[in-house]
């Protein structure tokens, strides 16, 4: 049988409570409530409503004025470890990386057609697949480097960057954003890839992770 919950708490704050966990384990930051309404369905001042009754259980807390600071607390961490947390769309996935690489074809003079079959492991390809997470693009920001909004890459977890790598980074404590990272003298400077939009220059960035690999569905 299952085990008791200790706290009481609705269906509803549950799944709210459930959300937040996931998208921080997804992303390695978490979520804004515009994030969490998306995700759940459901509109901002509901999600709102529900996470204050959630931090009045001591379930999460926030900083006040900062976006990405939502938490669970260790009381809801042992709430959410007595229950299943919703089904992730790309679980079961990592048992079985490998497709079939069936050859080579032309981007540009005609080859010869030759279909040589062999595994194609994601692993093999991009390494450990314990410090690889996904990301899907919102934005128009990248397209000259390819990365188009919808887009899905491949980040490998690092603390540190080299000039020039494209970064998943979090800028003043909130925004997370894709960009190519240059260290300057006493800031760093994330750099997009369309005339459109402004570098982003900065003294309190956090590097979450570099961009290895790139996923589009066409």
């Amino acid at each position: 049988m299952p085990r008791p919950i200790p706290v009481s708490i609705t269906p509803r704050q549950l799944e709210v409570l459930q959300a937040v966990a996931e998208f921080q384990s997804r992303h390695c930051y978490s979520a804004t409530i515009a994030e969490l309404a998306q995700s759940l369905g459901a509109s901002r001042p509901t999600v709102h409503e529900h996470l204050a009754a959630l931090r009045e259980k001591r379930l999460v807390y926030q900083v006040p004025g900062k976006a990405r600071s939502l938490r669970l607390t260790e009381r809801g961490q042992r709430l959410l470890a007595k229950v299943p947390l919703p089904e992730n769309p790309f679980a079961g996935q990592a048992a079985s990386d490998t497709l079939t690489l069936a050859g080579a074809a032309a981007a540009g003079y005609g080859i010869e057609a030759l279909e040589d079959k062999q595994p194609f492991s994601l692993q093999g390809l991009f390494g450990n697949m314990d410090s690889l997470f996904v990301l899907r693009v919102q934005g128009h920001s990248m397209t000259g480097a390819g990365i188009l909004d919808r887009d899905y890459v491949v980040c490998h977890r690092q603390p540190t960057a080299e000039n020039g790598q494209l970064v998943v980074a979090i800028v003043e404590g909130e925004q997370a954003t894709i960009k190519r990272f240059f260290k300057e003298a006493s800031q760093v400077c994330l750099m997009p890839s369309n005339d459109a939009f402004e570098p982003i220059y900065s003294r309190q960035c956090r590097i979450e992770a570099i961009v290895v690999g790139l996923i589009r569905r066409m």
